[in-house]
């Protein structure tokens, strides 16, 4: 009987519920949030399940080190970090669960834009440090606007929901996807967006071809001067080209939930720099990777991972 024990192995702080759920329906869960790559290596040898999120690759090395693996399940969007190609081809089942997170992130996004258009941010800090200045402060509708949003999946259409009473006209870009325009929002081409966008948000997934998609070309093709906000990921975007549309006002603000580089005590001289010329610019804001990361997102997440694997309620 011991033998028969399904194992699963979970990579990253979850709910509660995942692991209530995955024990009542048989599973021996060994829970690990902090595991690293190596320590993986060695533990997975047996194991049917592994939960993962943004923190460890999966590679070809680590999927032949486990036999006896069925299913990967990611929490959260973006498969950048399994190689999903050759896990299918081994007979593993991979399963994402965007559609967990999508409302958090479209919030997020959300907040930041009507963070930078009113200096929200710019001007509590100027408080704190003695300033009450209100002309300099003077805000600026979302009403009205044209918004970009480039990428319409799970993300980017939920963002693009949360525009309607503001009355906005969406364009969106999607190269995989088509038909999806519904009043206030139309399907437009990069070139529309650069031409006509007040705002442009990214929402696509990383891969090689959407590495550094916005990068020195994308932004000095701007004619708006636009606010620039990305929560997808941070290899989309080349700080370097964010800082000088800045510095030639090619945007008039950004908003960061992503960077290339997140681990912080690591950075090199480069993106140290990169980092220190962001945080202190008036008309930036970064966070920490927090887009989908809402109270709700976290269980939801864990909810539609169990439904995808059919493992939803209690055994029979």
């Amino acid at each position: 009987m011991k033998d028969s024990i399904k194992k699963v192995v979970i990579t990253a702080p979850v709910h509660q519920y995942l692991l209530a759920q995955l024990t009542i329906q048989g599973y021996s869960v060994i829970y690990e949030p902090e595991i690293n790559y190596e320590q993986l290596s060695e533990l997975i040898y047996d194991v049917q399940a592994l939960v993962v999120t943004t923190r460890i690759r999966i590679d070809q090395s680590i999927i032949d080190r486990a036999p006896a693996l069925k299913w990967i399940g990611r929490l959260g969007s973006g498969m950048e970090l399994i190689d999903a190609d050759y896990a299918t081809k081994k007979g593993i089942d991979c399963i994402s669960t965007p559609e967990g997170n999508r409302n958090a992130v479209a919030e997020h996004t959300l907040a930041l834009l009507l963070n930078l258009m009113n200096n929200v941010s710019k001007s509590f800090q100027e408080v704190k440090e003695g300033k009450w200045l209100r002309n300099e402060n003077r805000g600026m509708e979302l009403t009205g606007k044209t918004v970009g949003i480039i990428g319409f999946g799970n993300t980017g259409s939920a963002f693009a929901r949360l525009l309607q009473p503001f009355n906005a006209v969406v364009l969106a870009y999607d190269k995989y996807k088509k038909g999806f325009a519904t009043g206030y929002i139309k399907e437009a081409g990069p070139d529309e967006i650069a031409a006509f966008a007040h705002v442009i948000s990214l929402h696509i997934p990383l891969t090689n071809e959407t590495y550094h998609m916005a990068n020195d070309a994308f932004f000095n093709n701007l004619e708006q001067a636009p606010f620039f906000i990305t929560t997808c990921r941070g290899g989309a975007t080349n700080l370097d080209a964010v800082i000088n549309a800045l510095q030639n006002s090619k945007i008039s603000g950004a908003a960061l939930d992503v960077l290339e580089n997140e681990k912080i005590d690591s950075l090199n001289a480069k993106e140290q720099r990169q980092l220190q010329f962001l945080a202190s610019h008036p008309n930036v804001i970064i966070t920490p990777h927090v887009a989908g990361y809402s109270r709700e997102a976290y269980k939801r997440m864990a909810e539609v991972l169990l439904e995808k694997l059919r493992l939803s309620g209690h055994v029979k």
